[in-house]
Protein backbone atom coordinates (compact mmCIF):
# COMPACT_ATOMS: atom_id res chain seq x y z
CA UNK A 1 0.00 0.00 0.00
CA UNK A 2 0.89 3.83 -0.76
CA UNK A 3 2.43 5.08 2.31
CA UNK A 4 0.75 8.51 1.63
CA UNK A 5 -2.79 6.81 1.10
CA UNK A 6 -2.19 5.04 4.53
CA UNK A 7 -1.42 7.88 5.94
CA UNK A 8 -4.33 9.86 5.03
CA UNK A 9 -6.57 6.88 6.36
CA UNK A 10 -4.93 6.72 9.96
CA UNK A 11 -5.47 11.02 9.63
CA UNK A 12 -9.11 10.35 8.88
CA UNK A 13 -9.32 7.63 11.55
CA UNK A 14 -7.83 9.88 14.45
CA UNK A 15 -10.28 12.65 13.36
CA UNK A 16 -13.18 10.43 14.14
CA UNK A 17 -12.33 8.95 16.99
CA UNK A 18 -13.52 10.02 20.52
CA UNK A 19 -11.52 7.75 22.61
CA UNK A 20 -8.96 10.22 24.40
CA UNK A 21 -6.86 6.78 25.21
CA UNK A 22 -6.57 6.23 21.17
CA UNK A 23 -5.20 9.39 20.96
CA UNK A 24 -2.83 9.25 24.36
CA UNK A 25 -1.41 6.34 22.65
CA UNK A 26 -0.64 7.67 19.25
CA UNK A 27 1.42 11.00 21.57
CA UNK A 28 3.12 8.26 23.19
CA UNK A 29 4.74 6.67 20.35
CA UNK A 30 5.46 10.17 18.61
CA UNK A 31 7.16 10.75 22.19
CA UNK A 32 8.90 7.56 22.35
CA UNK A 33 10.17 7.26 19.15
CA UNK A 34 11.44 10.83 19.03
CA UNK A 35 13.81 10.27 22.46
CA UNK A 36 17.65 10.48 21.99
CA UNK A 37 19.24 6.90 21.90
CA UNK A 38 22.23 9.07 23.68
CA UNK A 39 20.29 9.44 26.83
CA UNK A 40 19.07 6.15 27.37
CA UNK A 41 22.72 5.04 28.18
CA UNK A 42 24.38 5.35 31.44
CA UNK A 43 26.92 7.49 32.35
CA UNK A 44 29.96 4.67 31.95
CA UNK A 45 28.47 3.56 28.80
CA UNK A 46 28.84 7.62 27.63
CA UNK A 47 32.05 7.61 29.06
CA UNK A 48 33.61 4.57 27.25
CA UNK A 49 32.23 6.08 23.84
CA UNK A 50 33.17 9.58 24.33
CA UNK A 51 37.19 7.63 24.95
CA UNK A 52 36.70 6.07 21.82
CA UNK A 53 35.54 8.68 19.72
CA UNK A 54 38.60 10.59 20.80
CA UNK A 55 41.28 7.99 20.16
CA UNK A 56 39.95 7.43 17.00
CA UNK A 57 40.06 11.09 15.86
CA UNK A 58 43.85 10.98 17.72
CA UNK A 59 44.50 7.98 14.81
CA UNK A 60 44.41 5.54 17.64
CA UNK A 61 42.77 2.69 15.68
CA UNK A 62 43.52 -0.53 14.17
CA UNK A 63 42.62 -2.09 11.21
CA UNK A 64 40.78 -5.09 11.46
CA UNK A 65 42.58 -7.71 9.46
CA UNK A 66 45.70 -6.37 11.18
CA UNK A 67 44.40 -7.32 13.94
CA UNK A 68 42.67 -10.48 13.50
CA UNK A 69 45.81 -12.00 10.87
CA UNK A 70 47.91 -13.14 13.33
CA UNK A 71 44.85 -15.23 14.99
CA UNK A 72 44.12 -16.99 11.51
Amino acid sequence: MDIQLEKKELIKLLQETQNPSIIKSIQKIFQKEQKDWWDELSDEQKDILEISLKQADNGEVHDFKEFITPYL
